[in-house]
């Protein structure tokens, strides 16, 4: 069924086996819930917001947020607002499967103070640039007029894949290559990257069980967010000109993660 993907590339799957460690399934077993977690507070849905809101360029401390989180001391709400819509998105993918109505309340959910909220869970109707903070322009995504084509591609793919079976290498390889499409095509007017990440993290959960969520994975792209933005730009500047065979760096990144 592989072979029916219309728009996530398989090509590289056997590249990124011969370069995965085979122990990945004994990392991976070994994952356990941190012990300050309980009914109501997960310690690992607190990093992955800290550190994926972190890579966007919030200012939070992982520290100040579980104390807030956890144990309910107050700081000023602009300091904890995107960080705890985010939660909540990580929350509902928990008990929610991974398809477009659940990837869209998602958007909406950690998009509440980023934008618009006519704009929150709905696909972008203009043109879209990444920008260096100096204001360079590093990458052109889909047009506007692309992206409901793309997403449908995308989502199409997305069945696929959730439903055939798959050793953890081949998850590993295409939980990273779902963070990478989607991406690319970047389909809403902000909140792309921590949907990306959300969604990596999704699949993996959906494919392997709840031991995924324990995977820092947005730590381990913050603690390397010069590396990562760099593996992303590999591909080229422009969507149509794309090279997904550039791609292993940025996909290696993610088993990384087992082993920070």
């Amino acid at each position: 069924m592989i072979e029916e993907l219309k728009i996530i590339p398989a090509g590289l799957l056997d590249e990124y086996k011969r370069q995965v460690n085979t122990s990945l399934q004994t990392k991976f077993d070994a994952l356990t819930d941190a012990e300050i977690s309980t009914g109501s507070f997960s310690f690992y849905a607190s990093v992955a917001s800290v550190f994926s809101s972190k890579i966007e360029g919030e200012d939070i401390q992982l520290d100040s947020y579980i104390k807030h989180k956890r144990f309910g001391i107050e700081f000023l709400p602009d300091y904890t607002k995107k960080i705890d819509d985010l939660y909540n998105a990580y929350t509902f993918a928990k008990s929610n499967i991974l398809n477009e109505a659940n990837i869209n309340k998602a958007h909406q959910l950690l998009s509440l103070h980023i934008v618009a909220k006519h704009y929150q869970g709905k696909l972008r109707n203009q043109n879209m640039f990444v920008s260096t903070p100096d204001g360079k322009i590093e990458y052109v995504a889909a047009t506007p007029y692309e992206v409901p084509g793309e997403m449908q591609k995308f989502y199409h793919d997305l069945a696929i894949l959730l439903n055939i079976a798959m050793d953890i290498q081949t998850v590993f390889f295409f939980a990273a290559m779902v963070h990478l499409v989607f991406v690319k095509i970047h389909p809403f007017n902000d909140g792309n990257g921590r949907t990306a990440r959300l969604l990596e993290k999704w699949f993996l959960a959906q494919k392997l069980g709840e031991q995924a969520w324990f995977i820092q994975s947005e730590k381990n792209y913050y603690q390397q967010h010069q590396t990562y933005y760099k593996n992303l730009r590999a591909l080229g500047l422009e969507y149509p000109e794309l090279d997904y065979t550039k791609a292993i760096p940025f996909l290696l990144m993610l088993h990384q993660a087992l082993s920070s």
